[in-house]
């Protein structure tokens, strides 16, 4: 099966239906119809090989019940049942109270989820669709994954939605930077739609997953965090996509809701994998939770959090925007703490166009320990490639180039490396008396030679004049050519 072709098909059909307006409206609309689906053949497969299994969805409401039969309930009498009975009851679902408990998953991702299609018909023929595809099925199931990460990709164009998606090449750098092991706990706290958490488990499926035990072991070490619905969802459903039975880790809220001193010992992680949301700013009343750093934009109190949060000897690389880096007042006080409590060893500069279309900004990759204070950081700057202006949708940032980078690492140990056209150290107390500002540029960079000023000056006002003589010769053309 072309699964690229049967989901083109269904977003064709949504295409037609009057109710779902733009990607984002569709993607959303697609998620929740496609996890209840991976559920359907994740419940049979259990069914199968666990005793006394039940699935956490009540008879009437499982896919198998509504809608696998391709001449089932449609129309009007399907547009009520979902709207009128589904959505209802999976939103008000009852938890177990139980350990593992998938209801609180289920009810989670409908909480605040939305059926936009307003024909039963075209939902129908949706449906049919869908059942082409079984999630049992491992072939099947991987090329699905590797379409839904296409179609996460494609959140960037979908206007706000955009702010959701870190591009995979970054993520699957900083997973492998950081090569996490099973049983480590991992945390992102701002998890969008899931990118930090599955590279990571593809990282340790590759590199130390031999048993059942051991994936067990990294299954049970995620943590993870996302505050928006549609971001959560397709979270969720990533996470099922990716083997995992329990996705109930993945909780829906605000990580900086909880005052940060209320963060105890036992909730402290090894390795904090994120790209907190930048630019905007909290609600009123969030700054309150953090009183030493009181500020209401959101990355700075996210990078408060995460230094909390880390355990001794913990690790984190977080993606933030130029802007904490050489921001004053309560960024640098948070510099100043990072650099403190932390060993801020390396920061990665990244070129403006790696977040287009939605996000034209510099950004940067902090990659930090925490334990012990900061003696100098390594800067390197990563550049486009040769013969290419910039990142686009059609020629994107690849793990590939960041293969300098990695060559130039220095392993785990990070011992070897060399200033090189790209890569530069920079002690703790120059950046101290910089007043924390990390924004330094690449001192091997040679500026533009752009000319003398002067004879700059007089060449643009000879072009002028020339210009302006023949406006008036084409004048005169056209005048002659018009008087005949």
């Amino acid at each position: 099966m072309i699964i690229r072709t049967t989901v083109k098909s269904i977003q064709d059909i949504m295409r037609q239906d009057v109710g779902v307006d733009g990607d984002a409206q569709r993607i959303s609309q697609l998620t929740w119809m496609f996890f209840l689906k991976i559920i359907d053949d994740q419940d049979h497969e259990l069914e199968l090989t666990k005793d006394g299994y039940r699935s956490p969805i009540p008879k009437a409401f499982q896919w198998r019940n509504w809608a696998a039969d391709p001449e089932g309930i449609t129309g009007e009498p399907l547009l009520n049942f979902i709207n009128d009975e589904l959505f209802p009851a999976l939103k008000e679902l009852k938890l177990t109270g139980k350990p593992g408990d998938r209801r609180r998953v289920v009810r989670d991702v409908f909480e605040d989820a939305y059926n936009y299609m307003k024909s039963g018909h075209l939902i129908r023929q949706v449906l049919n669709k869908i059942n082409e595809i079984d999630f049992n099925n491992l072939d099947e199931r991987r090329h699905f994954g590797e379409f839904y990460e296409q179609l996460l990709n494609d959140l960037q164009s979908a206007g706000n939605a955009g702010e959701y998606y870190t591009p995979r090449a970054v993520t699957s750098f900083m997973a492998d930077r950081i090569d996490p092991h099973p049983g480590e706990i991992l945390f992102d706290p701002a998890c969008g739609t899931g990118g930090f958490i599955t590279c990571a488990i593809r990282h340790m499926e590759k590199n130390y997953v031999r048993t059942p035990k051991q994936r067990e072991k990294m299954h049970d070490a995620l943590r993870a965090v996302e505050k928006k619905p549609l971001p959560h969802m397709l979270c969720v459903t990533n996470m099922l996509l990716h083997g995992i039975e329990d996705p109930s880790f993945v909780r829906h809220g605000n990580t900086l809701a909880r005052p940060l001193i209320s963060w105890c010992k036992d909730e402290r992680v090894d390795i904090v994998l994120t790209n907190p949301p930048f630019g905007g700013r909290e609600e009123d009343g969030i700054e309150n939770n953090f009183p030493t750093f009181r500020t209401k934009e959101t990355a700075d109190l996210f990078l408060a959090l995460i230094v909390r949060l880390l355990k001794p000897d913990g690790r984190a690389a977080v993606v933030l925007p130029d802007g904490s880096l050489f921001g004053e007042g309560i960024k640098t006080r948070l510099k100043e703490h990072l650099m403190e409590e932390c060993n801020l060893h390396t920061i990665v500069r990244l070129p403006n166009s790696v977040f287009r279309p939605y996000a034209s900004i510099g950004t940067n990759l902090l990659f930090f320990e925490k334990g012990a204070p900061t003696k100098d950081v390594w800067f390197y700057e990563h550049r486009v490639p040769v013969g290419q202006k910039a990142y686009s949708m059609t020629k994107p940032i690849r793990l590939e180039h960041f293969h300098d980078c990695m060559a130039w690492w220095g392993g785990k140990e990070r011992k070897g490396r060399k200033e090189t056209a790209h890569a530069w150290l920079v002690t703790a107390d120059e950046i101290k008396a910089r007043g924390y500002n990390l924004d330094i540029k690449n001192p091997h960079t040679i500026a533009d030679d752009h000319g003398d000023p002067e004879t700059l000056l007089a060449d643009l006002v000879a072009a002028e004049a020339e210009t302006v003589g023949l406006r008036d010769q084409l004048k005169a053309i056209l005048s002659e050519a018009l008087a005949r």
